[in-house]
């Protein structure tokens, strides 16, 4: 009799063929919707995904969202039209490798690089001299980091207002709590199996070019860890203002170690802290608890 894994292995072919051949699911209409309101512009001849709304009258202000993983400018719809009642300019995009822009194989993904398709964006929308506000939210909040440290150099003319989400895998502390949770995805992704034809998908096969691809882009996390204080420090040597939204259900970052770390590495910034059920998503899971604690921040001034 053969070894049980062989038998599972032979069954796992075929099945593995026939899944590979399945249709990506239909986009619900709410997605079609995000996205017909969107358009792209060009990185490096990659084609990025941004949607950009025209809301307050009177209101010159600009807010730049940033997104999280492993999901997209979706994350941000059900507060959407609330900022836009505030801000003059609401813009989102989704980063390089997620939603509905591209996702090249192989590609060296990075945080460097998504920060400088932000500042492409600013470029094209023609806003490089305007003061933007970032609301970032998980991996958007390293990228949102990185544009930090960058507008300390005398070079970056545009000055960031700065909304943090949780920070843990940058603040120095217990190495488990490095570990990056993906949290649930709730925002558009181009089928993998559909894009799994490139130089690496002919020579590798299907699976291994997805693998690969989560692979390169998962490399955020070894960033994290090589550049924290690079980032970290960005955080503890502006003078920008700073706010963390926190959901004290987050397993991302536990309450309450982290908050009060929080407090201790970055005194100068404010906190708001949500309902006891609110988790790691806060922007979906309670919307207007976390509308209200961004626009009092942002109000503030």
């Amino acid at each position: 009799m053969k070894e049980w894994w062989v038998q599972v292995g032979l069954l796992s072919v075929p099945l593995l063929a026939v899944y590979l051949h399945i249709p990506p699911p239909k986009l619900s209409p709410a997605l079609l919707s995000w996205r017909s309101s969107g358009g792209y512009f060009n990185y490096k001849d990659q084609n990025i995904f941004y949607r950009d709304s025209t809301g307050a009258v009177g209101s010159s202000d600009v807010v730049v969202l940033l997104h999280g993983f492993p999901t997209s400018s979706y994350d941000w719809c059900k507060i959407w039209e609330g900022l836009t009642q505030r801000f003059h300019r609401v813009i989102a995009l989704d980063f390089i490798g997620f939603g509905f822009s591209d996702k090249p194989r192989p590609h060296r993904y990075s945080i460097f690089e998504q920060a400088s398709i932000v500042e492409g964006l600013v470029r094209h929308l023609g806003l490089r001299h305007q003061r933007i506000n970032l609301l970032s939210h998980d991996y958007g909040d390293t990228v949102a980091q990185e544009l930090l440290h960058r507008s300390l150099q005398p070079l970056m003319l545009w000055l960031l207002f700065f909304l943090s989400r949780p920070i843990t895998r940058l603040l120095p502390c217990r190495s488990d709590l490095f570990v990056s949770g993906s949290g649930q995805s709730s925002g558009p992704t181009r089928s993998l199996r559909r894009q799994s034809t490139g130089t690496c998908g002919r020579r590798c096969g299907p699976m291994t070019a997805i693998s690969l691809f989560l692979f390169s882009v998962l490399q955020y996390i070894n960033q994290r860890k090589k550049h924290r204080d690079r980032w970290v420090g960005a955080l503890m040597s502006t003078s920008v203002p700073l706010h963390l939204i926190y959901g004290p259900l987050d397993p991302v970052n536990p309450h309450p170690e982290f908050l009060q770390l929080y407090k201790k590495v970055l005194p100068m910034s404010t906190v708001s802290v949500l309902d006891d059920h609110i988790s790691h998503y806060p922007q979906l899971e309670d919307p207007t608890g976390f509308l209200n604690a961004y626009l009092n921040f942002i109000n503030s001034f």
